[in-house]
Formats: structure tokens, C-alpha cells, sequence
């Protein structure tokens, strides 16, 4: 049985230049539509895109909703399976534009592959995730060895990423040079450093304890002095591999290399999350802890644009949508407080001998009652 279409395979290829080129899509988000369409191809038998139908999209709804994950023997989430049809739907409204295509496509069918209205609501949902305060993460900080270089390298790691607030990408690829110590700057240069749209910003130290910041310092000290690190070594150097006695490999020291991705970024959180005996968060909550610092610390507009500039956001608009969701918890306090300033005002009105409204009696009693239940 045939598992592919000439035909198909050329077209695909184009499509997926497209968005590499002129969508500027990262290399993993098209590895995902290629996934869909190919997904979308084995359920029509591998049919020639240009004999597209309504009942193919139907089908490949059916059968998203019947595949079982092999490595996890669950359903497909629902997440998965919008994005899935919202990829082919994208794919198949550019291919209806096409020479040789666009006779043979309706537009308007593709409107067949839009996922129900229940999981479109699912799917995009705002959940609430967990995120570490300062206080955890400064436990984890006191809790890490330092005796080897490696040792410290990783405490350092985790100290630079809230003191810098800089994505773990970016992160793993930055050179010595873009840190100024003295002027407590890092140069996020997109030539060189792997930042998120390749946006080239400098960005200040988040103001996070100067025991963090000495930490990022002594560091960047041992690199220099001691290690003999240039300005175009790494920042946090890759791990060199020995052989002991045993002829078994081992974490012999540092080396000039720098990491390849942020996978062992990740391997170094969740190692010292899980042995200060907390729960893993990633590195990319961290941002999200500074800007719930900056929700306390910001006084006015212009303070929080400058907050949400120093995170690399274009718009304060973004950070607050992206990191600035209330959890249940939040909103309770902030409520509460809302509720006590409006029944304080109330019974200093009554204080005063003045007389209050109906509106402000009925609060102060249900503050009453909530106070003393």
C-alpha cells in the first residue's frame, strides 16, 4: 500500500518553505503542520489534494477523535486535536490559491475542518499553572552544592535566569560579552544569541536581592579569572567528559563549548527543584515570577512599560496576557481588600455622625458577618 502522493509530497514541500521563510515559523511549529497534513493524508488513503471533499474532513475529525497515543495508550488531547484540524484548514485554504488548485477547491469547504465550538473553548481556556516565588527559588539556591565548577555553574544558571529574566534559549547561547557586570546589563544580540523572534534589546538585572545578583557575579569572576573565559566564551559553558578507573564516563569539568539547545537547562532545574524537595518549574516560569514581582513593585504606567521592556515585550499589553492571569487565590485577596477599604469608608461615615446610604449599611454589616465568621 502506497504511503505517500507524488503530487502531494511537492506541494506539501512548498507550503512548508512558506511558512519556514515567509510565515517565519520556528523549525519545531512546522514539524507539527507537516504532522497534521500527513495525519490528514493517511486518513483520505493518500488521495491527491485536489480531490478534496467535504466527508475526507469530516472523516479526519472521526479519526482524531478515535486515535489513541501509542506511547500513552490515552486519547488525543484536546489541544492536539484543534490545532491538528486548524493546521490543515490554514493548509488548505493557501492550497486553494494555488495554480492547478484553486479550480478544484472550494474555500468555503474548509470550513468543515473547524473543530466544535466546546473543544475550540477547551483548547484555548486560560489554566491556572503554578509559579515559583522568590522565596522558593532563593530555597533551592541555599540548597545547591557549590563545591565543583559544575556545581556552581548550575547555581549560578538558576540565579541568572531570574536575575535576567532571559528565555532558556537565549540563555544557553550567550557569550560573556553580553553580560556588563558593572552596569548590571545584558545585550541580548540576535546575531549571536538565540532570543525569541531573533529580537536584538538590552535588558537590565531585575531587581531580585543583591544575593542573587553576587551570585551571577562570582561567577562570571571565576569564569574570567580563573578559568581563563574570553568574551566570546560561553556564558555557562557545556559539561567536558572524563573516564574514571572504571572506564565510566563522568562529569570531569567545564569545557569552552556552548550548549546545543536548552535541554540540559531544563535537566539542571528539575534536578535542583526535585532534591530541595520542591516541585520542578521550568525556566520560562521564571519570567513569570518577575512579572508578578513587577504587579507588586511597578507604581505607575511607566514603570510597568519599562518592566515589561526589560522581558523583551514589545507591549506591556503582552505581559500582561501572557503572564498577568489572575489565579483564584489572587483575585480572593484582591476582592477581600476591595471589600474592607469600601466597608471601612462606610463605618467611618457612620463615625463621623454622618448618615450613610442603604447600599453602605448593607456592606458594612456582610463585612461584619464575614469578619466574624
Amino acid at each position: 500500500m502506497k504511503k505517500h502522493h507524488p503530487e502531494n509530497e511537492k506541494i506539501k514541500w512548498e507550503y512548508l518553505r512558506f511558512l519556514e521563510d515567509a510565515k517565519r515559523m520556528k523549525a519545531e511549529t512546522v514539524d507539527q503542520v507537516a504532522a497534521a497534513i500527513a495525519a490528514f493524508e493517511a486518513s483520505t488513503n493518500w488521495k491527491d489534494f485536489r480531490l478534496f471533499h467535504i466527508e475526507q474532513a469530516r472523516k479526519f475529525k472521526r479519526d482524531l477523535e478515535t486515535h489513541v497515543v501509542a506511547k500513552t495508550g490515552r486519547p488525543l488531547a484536546i489541544a492536539t486535536k484543534v490545532s491538528r484540524l486548524r493546521a490543515v484548514k490554514a493548509f488548505f485554504q493557501w492550497l486553494s490559491g494555488r495554480p492547478g488548485y484553486s479550480r478544484k477547491l472550494t474555500y468555503s469547504d474548509m470550513e468543515y475542518f473547524n473543530p466544535s465550538n466546546n473543544d475550540g473553548r477547551i483548547a484555548g481556556a486560560v489554566r491556572e499553572r503554578p509559579v515559583p516565588s522568590l522565596e522558593q527559588i532563593r530555597h533551592v539556591l541555599a540548597s545547591m552544592p557549590t563545591g565543583t565548577v559544575i556545581e556552581r555553574r548550575n547555581r549560578a544558571l538558576i540565579a541568572f535566569t531570574i536575575l535576567s529574566g532571559a528565555r532558556d534559549a537565549a540563555i544557553a547561547s550567550m557569550c560573556l560579552k553580553h553580560v556588563d557586570i558593572e552596569r548590571r546589563t545584558v545585550f541580548q544580540d540576535a546575531r549571536e544569541v538565540k532570543t525569541k523572534n531573533r529580537k536584538t534589546f538590552t535588558s537590565w538585572f531585575f531587581p531580585v536581592g543583591d544575593d542573587i545578583e553576587t551570585i551571577v557575579k562570582d561567577w562570571i569572576t571565576e569564569l574570567a579569572t580563573l578559568h581563563l573565559f574570553g568574551p566570546d566564551d560561553p556564558l555557562f559553558p557545556s559539561t567536558a567528559r572524563g573516564l574514571d578507573e572504571n572506564q565510566q564516563f563522568y562529569a570531569s569539568g567545564i569545557t569552552r563549548q556552548f550548549w546545543s539547545d536548552a535541554g540540559p537547562i531544563r535537566a539542571i532545574f528539575r534536578e535542583a527543584f526535585t532534591m530541595s524537595g520542591l516541585p520542578y518549574f521550568n525556566p520560562h516560569s521564571f519570567r513569570k515570577t518577575i512579572w508578578k514581582l513587577g504587579e507588586k513593585v511597578c507604581a505607575n504606567g511607566a514603570e510597568a512599560k519599562a518592566w515589561s521592556l526589560n522581558l523583551g515585550h514589545e507591549n506591556v499589553t503582552t505581559s500582561f496576557s501572557s503572564y498577568g492571569p489572575m489565579t483564584s487565590n489572587e483575585r480572593e485577596t484582591v476582592m477581600g481588600t476591595l471589600a474592607s477599604r469600601i466597608a471601612g469608608k462606610a463605618i467611618a461615615a457612620l463615625s463621623g455622625g454622618n448618615v450613610p446610604s442603604p447600599e453602605a449599611i448593607t456592606q458594612v454589616l456582610a463585612y461584619l458577618q464575614r469578619t466574624a465568621s
